[in-house]
């Protein structure tokens, strides 16, 4: 959604509201922000590692 869409949405008064309890809300602990950092940057957790490749013959010991 966009802002221009937000505002048609909401009315310029209550977008403003919205902008004043922002403005006024504490700075979050240093804790905090960590880990959002860490759920924005990795949302589905780490990575997992990598296995080799695995080679698969077919059924008669063949290899296609």
């Amino acid at each position: 959604m966009t802002r221009e869409e937000r505002l048609a949405i909401l009315g310029p008064e209550i977008v403003a509201h919205i902008h004043q309890l922002v403005a006024e809300a504490p700075e979050p602990p240093p804790e905090v922000v960590e880990k959002l950092r860490r759920i924005m940057t990795r949302p589905g957790g780490e990575l997992p590692a990598g296995r080799p490749a695995v080679t698969v013959e077919p059924a008669g010991g063949k290899r296609l």
